[in-house]
């Protein structure tokens, strides 16, 4: 049996048309987008409970971006990253940092040359760097891939992110040759460096949850979240 339940209808002074997905952030509420309304029509950044308590961190308004189509990211600083599809120095579109409490700064304004309205999410990849795509703009006006270091240094992700002692788990970051310690909270595992992307490994015994470090040439690494090790 499918129960559906409406949590919150949107009623423009807190947004309108919610094009892109939730997120659920690591204080545990839910943060999304609106692409229209608020107090200045140019579309909001929510966050929410799941029991439907919605409150607006920030109303654009058109000078640091409008018309978020894209979700969200929780850096791993704790921050919120997102882009606008439009607004901005040119018109054509933010990059923009956002912290818990709503305030923004522009990280960047597109400016058509570098691309322009960027419709797409972000992603942040290992080497601390995020990167992106516009559906416009670019050398040739076809859309641009973009990248934006803001000096967020490189970590290492788990793939699974659980598992039972004794699993098998995949490594990746960057610059991972030479590495000479995997740790899971502490407790050294066996491994094999497959490449500078990726290192094989598996549930050492005894391992506890928490983060995942690796020692690599170019310093210590670990993940932004902890390691579950299930029973």
């Amino acid at each position: 049996m499918r129960t559906l339940t409406t949590l919150h209808s949107f009623d423009s002074a807190d947004g309108a048309n919610p094009e892109s997905a939730l997120i659920h952030a690591t204080d545990g509420y839910l943060y999304g987008t609106t692409t229209a309304g608020g107090a200045n029509h140019d579309g909001t950044v929510y966050k929410f409970t799941p029991q439907g308590a919605l409150t607006v961190l920030r109303s654009f308004d058109s000078t640091d971006g409008a018309a978020p189509t894209a979700p969200l990211i929780q850096a791993t600083d704790g921050n919120f990253y997102g882009a606008t599809s439009t607004g901005g120095a040119n018109g054509d579109g933010t990059m923009f940092q956002m912290k818990s409490d709503g305030a923004i700064a522009t990280l960047h304004s597109f400016d058509g040359t570098d691309g322009a309205q960027p419709f797409g999410g972000l992603v942040q990849a290992t080497d601390g760097s995020f990167y992106g795509t516009t559906y416009y703009g670019g050398t040739q006006s076809y859309g641009a891939i973009y990248k934006l270091s803001i000096g967020l240094g490189p970590f290492v992700k788990a793939v699974p992110r659980f598992a039972t002692g004794g699993t098998a788990v995949t490594i990746l970051g960057t610059d991972l040759r030479g590495a000479t310690n995997v740790g899971f909270n502490g407790t050294e595992a066996t491994f094999t460096v497959v490449s500078a992307t990726e290192i094989t490994t598996s549930v050492p015994t005894g391992a506890t949850s928490g983060r995942i470090q690796v020692t690599a040439p170019g310093g210590g690494l670990r993940t932004p979240l902890p390691f579950l090790v299930r029973p």
